[in-house]
């Protein structure tokens, strides 16, 4: 069970995160040059710093419990927002992205699907409040979708495709043929025109709902306090733009983020079924209790899962480069 949050804390910490977003904002427009390797380190240094500083403030003013709820939270948002880097990329250069242009769509694109997974945990969270038996849906999905990561295997760039949506907005919108540096619309012989970063952001937010179908499932099996679910996942996705810029390049080095994303999914998918048959007042099968997965356990997990995903994509790495000497 968690403790409610007031009206004032709900305003102030969206006060708090509009205020972030409009100083990326700031630092966006001001900048004249395509995002350096130093910039990218210090924003993601700063916002894991900002995430560290809300966790403390919750275990101090709130309880360990929402302390440790968040850094868990926090860690499995983030680990499978880095997924979503891998589609970026290839929406990237699929629309052949100016440089310049890239750090103004991620933003946009991502603060549009903020808002957009707001609705979605707001929609989850009055789903588990009427009835529990939503465990059951939510572990079941996330079995099912680490079966699937799983059955991918390592990371391979698949061609994007545009969705129904994307198509449609090409029909609908007057698009210019051509990029005008970072502009969205342009006049052309007196008439305004959208310029194609508008598909390229619609198809960066898109992407990032479609993710939200199993990340959002995954928090609510180690949270089911709402103040915590949406924190996490604002913190996640607010460094996710920088962390673009700053692994894109090193994301091939993971080849076994699939495998790492899989196993994790799949632990809170069972830690939610779990939670559904003590709900449900089943305590044990046959003579075997279930247990409690407690939330300790589970960011220990995470974080062991993680650790030996680098590790093992490491040493592959390094194993194919002595054998091809």
């Amino acid at each position: 069970m968690f403790t409610a949050v007031s009206p004032a804390v709900w305003i102030l910490t969206a006060l708090g995160f509009v205020a972030i977003v409009v100083l990326d904002l700031v630092v966006i427009a001001r900048r004249k040059t395509a995002v350096t390797m130093r910039q990218a380190t210090l924003w993601v240094i700063f916002y894991v710093i900002l995430a560290a500083l809300f966790a403390v403030g919750l275990f101090l003013f709130r309880s360990g419990t929402s302390g440790s709820e968040f850094v868990a939270g926090y860690i499995t948002e983030y680990s499978l927002s880095v997924d979503n880097l891998f589609v970026f990329i290839i929406i990237m250069a699929r629309f052949a992205v100016p440089a310049l242009a890239v750090d103004k769509v991620l933003y946009i694109g991502i603060v549009a699907s903020m808002v957009l997974r707001g609705v979605f945990i707001a929609a989850g969270a009055a789903a588990i409040a009427a009835a529990s038996w939503v465990f059951y849906i939510f572990g079941a999905f996330l079995i099912y979708t680490a079966v699937k990561l799983a059955l991918d295997g390592e990371n391979d760039e698949q061609d994007f495709r545009e969705n129904a949506l994307l198509r449609g907005l090409r029909r609908v919108l007057p698009i210019t043929q051509d990029y005008v540096g970072s502009n969205l619309t342009t006049r052309v012989s007196n008439r305004r025109m959208v310029t194609p970063l508008v598909i390229v952001i619609a198809a960066i937010s898109v992407a990032n709902v479609v993710f939200a179908l199993d990340s959002i499932p995954a928090i609510f099996g180690l949270t089911q306090d709402p103040y915590i679910v949406l924190t996490a996942n604002a913190f996640a996705l607010m460094g996710l733009r920088q962390l673009y810029f700053l692994i894109g390049g090193l994301l091939q080095r993971i080849i076994y983020l699939n495998v790492g994303l899989s196993v994790i999914l799949a632990f809170i998918g069972v830690k939610l079924v779990i939670e559904a048959l003590h709900g449900s007042h089943i305590d044990e099968i046959g003579s075997i209790p279930i247990p409690e997965i407690g939330i300790v356990t589970s960011l220990a997990f995470i974080l062991l899962t993680l650790a030996v995903t680098v590790t093992a994509s490491l040493a592959k790495i390094r194993l194919g480069a002595r054998r091809s000497l």
